[in-house]
């Protein structure tokens, strides 16, 4: 909105979503191809936020929510997906420490790593431009507006849930990490 977009959210229980102003909201189930595809009418682009509440939990609900918003977009004509991941999934994995490697993707983790990474294949094989951004751990910290894309073997550590929301909103225009899979973090 602050950016100039026109923004609709798509969510389970509209009851429970306190809208800001101006933003249309449209009630369904994400996995729900019809429900995806009518809130993908008029839409250009989709910041896919989905995630279960209990990550160390085995799940296919995120790959069969990027399945039903690939379909939608290519029937719809959108063009371009954001989609969140997880640090540690795929090459991510070489920007994590010791402790998130063997203690965290291993136990809380365990059971959305699998899932995340499917769902970046599902995205991948789409034929949409789409940028994957795998948040370091997620923080409920205040925007620092500075947020770093680790390359190689450095280590990120913590981003804030702010900070994640705009470097997503920024992909939205930004040509910059299209086609890629970025590792993110404030430190």
């Amino acid at each position: 909105m602050a950016a100039g977009h026109v923004v609709t959210v798509f969510v389970r229980d509209a009851a429970r979503y306190r809208a800001p102003e101006n933003v249309r909201v449209i009630a369904g189930d994400a996995t729900d191809h019809a429900s995806v595809d009518e809130a993908m009418a008029g839409q250009d682009a989709v910041i896919d936020t989905i995630g279960g509440k209990a990550p160390y939990c085995k799940t296919t609900l995120e790959r069969s929510v990027a399945g039903a918003v690939v379909a939608a977009m290519k029937a719809n004509g959108a063009r371009r997906v954001i989609v969140i991941s997880s640090f540690g999934v795929g090459d991510s994995a070489d920007q994590v420490g010791w402790f998130v490697e063997h203690v965290i993707v291993p136990t809380w983790l365990r059971g959305s790593t699998e899932d995340k990474a499917a769902t970046e294949a599902v995205v991948r094989a789409s034929g949409i431009a789409f940028v994957i951004v795998r948040p370091a751990m997620l923080t409920d910290d205040a925007a620092t507006g500075n947020v770093k894309v680790f390359r190689g073997r450095d280590t990120a550590h913590k981003t804030s849930r702010a900070d994640v929301a705009q470097f997503c909103v920024d992909q939205l225009t930004s040509d910059e990490h299209v086609g890629s899979a970025v590792t993110i973090a404030n430190s």
